[in-house]
């Protein structure tokens, strides 16, 4: 069921639309947010380009340009590991999604957050995605 999920990185003449797009006005929160977010549970973590990915389920996500292993802690349940940067992305993008969802109430939000778990349960650092947001 979720394999059929599948990422795009969004081409740089869409990024502009990318945000607006899944979020509407709630991006101008969500942007600095997930930045504030990877910063709060990577140490390493020091600023750079992020990618934009759409989900062919509907959903998206983002996450940094880098190659390293990125150190991941989460104080709130004690995960601590080494994942991609595509997989902080993902869990940063949860956890600005979910802080959203709680500020908001929005159903288009609650959605986004779904689609993009929906996406994570099939990644191959699911495990590490889903203890890290559990």
């Amino acid at each position: 069921m979720y394999n059929s999920i599948t990422a795009t990185l969004v081409k740089d003449n869409q990024r502009l639309a990318f945000l607006p797009k899944h979020l509407g006005s709630l991006m101008l929160k969500f942007e600095p947010l997930i930045f504030q977010i990877l910063n709060n549970i990577c140490e390493t973590y020091d600023g750079g380009y992020w990618h934009f990915y759409e989900l062919s389920n509907g959903g998206f996500y983002m996450a940094p340009d880098m190659d390293d292993l990125l150190p991941i802690f989460i104080d709130l349940n004690g995960y601590e590991g080494k994942v991609s940067a595509d997989a902080a992305g993902i869990i940063a993008s949860m956890f600005a999604l979910n802080y959203l969802c709680n500020e908001s109430a929005s159903d288009k939000i609650i959605d986004q957050y779904y689609l993009l778990r929906d996406f994570a349960s099939c990644h191959s650092e699911a495990n590490s995605i889903l203890q890290a947001i559990d």
